[in-house]
């Protein structure tokens, strides 16, 4: 597409064609705005694909949802990770969404009133960015973790499939989300599994009275909880709830053995918080991820740490805009059931 010539020109490039990218395309849609959506990736949906096998969502279908489609089926059941990949390849198609495939973007600048894309296919040129790259960036896992034996199998979560890619022998299960609490249950069936927090887990039942609890938190108005407001301040200060409580049975008889935060190691063992060790064959970091802006050259859109400096998304450098943060304007805001909000919101301020 960048090839014939050596720019592009667009009203709005949105960079990235996850559930964020695809929520703005439905908006950019119904303007005369000129815009392409730029993906490194091969299909829409693949980072879905790419997760493990067991993944199942903690909303039900009802609640995971991009604007203007739902997501075909029994609203109350719990999609797992292929049906969220097939649906929003289903929704690109379905809203003629031009998204450009394998074109990764190295580097943007402003220059004078426009902004100047670098890319793997060429150069392009726009009056107004989206980033929609999500917070999923680079896996991050502990540096001491480089102490530990080779004889070790270590991966993150994002590289986590299935059971069988593991080596016989102990598992550690480091981090205490809602990843690493499936990837827990699932292995406890037949191996020796231990599951590394650092804070007291909240357990929050899926359904309560038949309807999802997220069908309570909507009409709670937690859902509309913003950041800045007193409920969402305080739930940001916490950590995130495990959804569901398959998890918990299995602590309490010692199916899987809770331990503290690690915070070293020493070869083929690992220690603790309180100072106890294990040792273990194998380790899955359900540790996180780091955001990575660095190819983005407009230093002034990002803090000391490199995190994005925006109100709602919006910069202070006119024309460029952030979509998919974690609670970027709710808590919501970087899931599939709350992006459609912020995207909306962006798409009046660029054509204002």
């Amino acid at each position: 597409m960048f090839k014939e010539k050596k720019y592009m020109k667009y009203d709005v490039i949105v960079i990235g064609a996850g559930q964020a990218g695809l929520s703005i395309g439905y908006y950019l849609k119904q303007t005369e705005l000129n815009f392409v959506i730029l993906d490194k990736g091969c299909n829409v949906g693949e980072s879905w694909k790419e997760r493990y096998d067991s993944l199942t969502l903690f909303t039900p279908r009802s609640f995971s949802s991009l604007p203007g489609f739902l997501m075909p089926g029994d609203e109350k059941v719990y999609p797992v990770k292929d049906e969220v990949a097939n649906y929003l390849d289903t929704y690109a198609k379905k809203f003629s969404i031009p998204i450009q495939h394998h074109t990764e973007v190295t580097n943007i600048e402003k220059v004078d009133d426009d902004f100047i894309l670098s890319t793997t296919k060429g150069e392009c040129i726009s009056k107004n960015v989206v980033v929609a790259t999500g917070p999923f960036h680079h896996p991050f896992i502990p540096s001491f973790s480089a102490g530990l034996s080779t004889d070790i199998l270590q991966i993150h979560s994002s590289e986590y499939k299935n059971p069988e890619q593991l080596q016989p022998g102990t598992i550690l299960v480091v981090g205490g989300g809602n990843s690493g609490s499936q990837i827990a249950v699932e292995l406890a069936d037949n191996r020796d599994v231990y599951f590394s927090v650092g804070h007291k887990l909240n357990f929050l039942p899926q359904d309560i009275g038949k309807k999802s609890i997220f069908w309570w938190f909507d009409k709670l108005g937690i859902l509309k909880a913003t950041r800045e407001s007193k409920i969402g301040s305080f739930i940001r200060q916490k950590p995130d709830p495990i959804f569901g409580f398959e998890l918990k049975p299995l602590l309490h008889r010692q199916v899987v053995k809770l331990k503290p935060r690690v915070v070293s190691v020493n070869q083929n063992s690992v220690i603790f918080k309180d100072n106890s060790l294990l040792e273990v064959s194998n380790i899955i970091w359900c540790t996180g991820f780091k955001l990575d802006f660095k190819w983005i050259d407009i230093p002034s859109v990002f803090d000391q740490k490199g995190n994005p400096i925006h109100k709602r998304g919006v910069t202070a450098v006119d024309g460029f805009y952030f979509l998919g943060l974690p609670w970027q304007f709710r808590r919501g805001s970087a899931l599939l059931q709350g992006v459609g909000v912020d995207a909306q919101y962006i798409v009046k301020q660029v054509i204002k």
